[in-house]
C-alpha cells in the first residue's frame, strides 16, 4: 500500500496530539480533505472521540458530509451559519461581496467548531493540504484557525491517491473541489489553475506550464506570507 507508511504516521501524530482530551472536532464539508482528515482520525481515536460538524449556509446540501459522518458511524451535529453570516451582513456594509462574506463564512464556520471542542474537551482538526497551505489558498482565522493540521504535508494530489486507499467514497474522490463559499464557485476555476499543475509546479516539474499560471502561482505564494506565521511584531525586526 503505497500512503500505508504515512497514514500510520498521520494516526500516531493525531493520537499523540490528543492525549488527555476527549478526541478531535472537524468541519465535514463534504470535500475530500475533511473527508480523508476524519477517516484517519477515526481510524487513529475510534469513532467516539471524533465529532463532525456540518455547516451549510442556507439551503447547501449536507448529503456529502453525512454521507462521511455516516460511512464512519461518528456522531454529528448540522448546525445552518446563515442567521449569524446574515446578521452581519444586515449591520454592516463590509460583507456585500463575494470574497469578504465568504471569508466571513469560513470565520464563523470556526467559530463554531471551537463551541464544540471547548464544550467536548476536543481540538479542532484541520482540514488544510500543503498545495492549499503553499498558496494561502485558505482563510486567516477560518479554516486556517484549528489546532492540528493532520494533512498540510500532503499536496492535494497525494491526498486524493490517501483517498483510494482509505477507500473514502467514489462520488467524493471524483467531486470538484469547492470552499463553496458562494453559488457556483469551485478552486479551480477561482485560482486558474488545476491542482495537478499547481503540484506538479511545487515539485519542481515546470514543462508544460504558461509563464502565466508560474506568474500566478508565485504571486499568490508571495502575497500569502502574513497566512503561514504568528503576526508580525517590532521584536522580529524589519
Amino acid at each position: 500500500m503505497k500512503y500505508n507508511k504515512t497514514i500510520k504516521k498521520i494516526e500516531k501524530f493525531i493520537q499523540e496530539r490528543t492525549k488527555g482530551l476527549e478526541g478531535g472536532v472537524i468541519g465535514l464539508s463534504g470535500g475530500i480533505d475533511s473527508a480523508v482528515v476524519a477517516y484517519l482520525s477515526t481510524k487513529a481515536l475510534g469513532k467516539e472521540k471524533v465529532h463532525g460538524i456540518l455547516m451549510p449556509y442556507g439551503k447547501q446540501s449536507t448529503e456529502d458530509g453525512e454521507l462521511v459522518a455516516k460511512s464512519l458511524g461518528i456522531k454529528y451535529d448540522i448546525i445552518n451559519i446563515k442567521p449569524v453570516v446574515d446578521t452581519f451582513e444586515l449591520n454592516s456594509k463590509f460583507f456585500a461581496k463575494d470574497l469578504p462574506k465568504g471569508n466571513l463564512m469560513a470565520r464563523v464556520r470556526m467559530c463554531l467548531l471551537y463551541g464544540a471542542a471547548n464544550e467536548k474537551n476536543m481540538l479542532v482538526l484541520g482540514t488544510t493540504n500543503k498545495s492549499e497551505n503553499e498558496i494561502g489558498y485558505l482563510t486567516k482565522y477560518g479554516d486556517g484557525g484549528v489546532d492540528i493540521e493532520p494533512i498540510i504535508h500532503l499536496y492535494k494530489t497525494q491526498v486524493w491517491g490517501m483517498a483510494e486507499e482509505l477507500k473514502i467514497p467514489r462520488k467524493l474522490i471524483e467531486k470538484k473541489p469547492s470552499a463553496e463559499l458562494w453559488q457556483g464557485q469551485t478552486d479551480e476555476n477561482e485560482l486558474g489553475f488545476t491542482y495537478k499543475m499547481l503540484d506538479n509546479y511545487l515539485k519542481g516539474k515546470k514543462k508544460c506550464i504558461s509563464k502565466e499560471t508560474i506568474e500566478r502561482i508565485e504571486k499568490l505564494r508571495k502575497d500569502s506570507w502574513h497566512k503561514k506565521k504568528m503576526p508580525s511584531n517590532l521584536e522580529e525586526g524589519i
